[in-house]
């Protein structure tokens, strides 16, 4: 594999090195990903196809430079080819034949699933995003189905994928949007670091809800369609614990989900606050109550889907909304220099 801090595609053609087979594995939020199978050792990769372009790059090279953390799916190599016609980019990752978080969990045959459990694999899920974190980087789609097994075997490591909608936040990257110049930012309009980092606390408290019922806390009980209200429930942080399923879970679980679903994302807890509370921290700790998840999950199973999709529209608008913020903070500024730029016709004055 590649050094970890700049990738170069390869030129030369992905079949020299490749067997690509019609096994459709999934479908990324930039292009599908199917299986492939490494000529001289046999070995089978997936392999995601993206149309290259500026944002397809941007994606690649901060998936690359992540994949130093052992939670996060590796990309092995990196092709530069035409495919079908287009000029693509040909991402081969490891093969995740574990397959999503909670199917394992609902599909789970020896014993019920446990709070222990349970917060073993938030701590699996709060690694890379805090490596991501450090990095300055917020990943900004994490959802149940970016997070796979390596296998099906009890020793199986839990990754992170599916990097198509993360960011790089530095005021270098920041600046790097039309209407931004280095004359006139102002402090605070470089604060949208906050603003995408907190939407991954926000997924994290999500899932860890999810992790210790088996639905989800903005639905009406039990995964039932979703209604007008939710949207407002969101927005306004309403969510209960409620019986029986809530009831032998611990009160530091149900307090730390709090902090992580705190409408205010400026009183949301940090990644490093979530990884240094103790229910994560010492998670070997943490009670062995068993929990009611994988029958929940089970009984829910085909309002998944709308789960899903919520989460994903959820996280959309949260995207929209936190970009957008530095932007209204510009809007409103009466800056003799940016009135000036914005009365230039040739300034199209967007993100």
């Amino acid at each position: 594999m590649m050094s970890h801090n700049r990738y170069t595609p390869k030129a030369n053609y992905i079949s020299d090195e490749y067997e690509i087979s019609g096994d459709v594995l999934g479908l990324g939020i930039n292009g599908q990903v199917v299986q492939c199978v490494h000529k001289r050792t046999g070995t089978r990769y997936a392999l995601k196809v993206l149309q290259d372009n500026v944002k397809a790059r941007r994606e690649v090279d901060i998936h690359w430079r992540a994949s130093g953390c052992k939670n996060i799916v590796s990309i092995i190599d990196v092709f530069e080819n035409d495919y079908r016609g287009n000029k693509c980019l040909l991402v081969v990752m490891e093969l995740m034949e574990g397959g999503e978080l909670f199917q394992r969990i609902q599909e789970r045959q020896d014993g019920a699933f446990t709070e222990r459990e349970a917060a073993q694999i938030m701590r699996e899920i709060c690694t890379p995003v805090k490596y991501l974190h450090d990095m300055n980087i917020a990943h900004r789609d994490l959802k149940p189905e970016n997070l796979l097994y390596t296998s099906n075997e009890p020793d199986a490591i839990l990754k992170l994928t599916d990097f198509g909608f993360a960011k790089e936040i530095n005021s270098k990257a920041t600046l790097q949007t039309p209407c931004y110049t280095p004359y006139y930012v102002a402090p605070e309009v470089l604060g949208s670091e906050k603003y995408d980092k907190s939407c991954d606390i926000w997924s994290l408290g999500v899932i860890m809800y999810i992790l210790l019922c088996g639905f989800p806390p903005f639905f009406s009980n039990h995964g039932q369609p979703i209604s007008p209200g939710m949207k407002n429930r969101i927005k306004t942080g309403q969510f209960e614990f409620p019986d029986p399923e809530w009831s032998n879970v611990s009160q530091d679980a149900k307090t730390l989900i709090k902090e992580m679903l705190c409408v205010d994302s400026n009183k949301r807890l940090t990644i490093d606050q979530v990884m240094r509370n103790r229910w994560i921290a010492k998670y070997t700790e943490v009670p062995q109550t068993p929990l009611h998840t994988g029958r929940l999950l089970k009984e829910g199973e085909e309002n998944w889907p709308e789960v899903q999709e919520e989460m994903t529209r959820s996280l959309a608008t949260m995207r929209v909304d936190y970009d957008q913020r530095p932007i209204k903070a510009l809007s409103n500024s009466n800056n003799a220099l940016l009135n000036k730029r914005k009365k230039k016709k040739n300034l199209p004055f967007s993100a």
